[in-house]
């Protein structure tokens, strides 16, 4: 097959293509929503202040008294 038969096999591919989008779009069915993912649960002060605490105690055990 030469260079200048498949570049015309793709154009006529390509047509085609196009005339099946065209046909799916004049169609009007709308493309399904994708569900959003829901947010982060948002931490009031008393949370955070624990979350803070919990985390301090876990590096300090971490570091370790070399580090100190």
């Amino acid at each position: 097959m030469d260079l200048y038969q498949a570049i015309q096999e793709l154009y006529e591919e390509k047509r085609r293509l196009d005339q099946a989008i065209a046909a799916l779009e004049s169609q009007g069915i709308a493309p399904v929503p994708v569900p959003r993912r829901r947010g982060r649960k948002s931490m009031n002060e008393d949370e955070r202040k624990q979350v803070s605490e919990r985390m301090r105690k876990y590096w300090e055990s971490r570091r370790g008294p070399a580090d100190r």
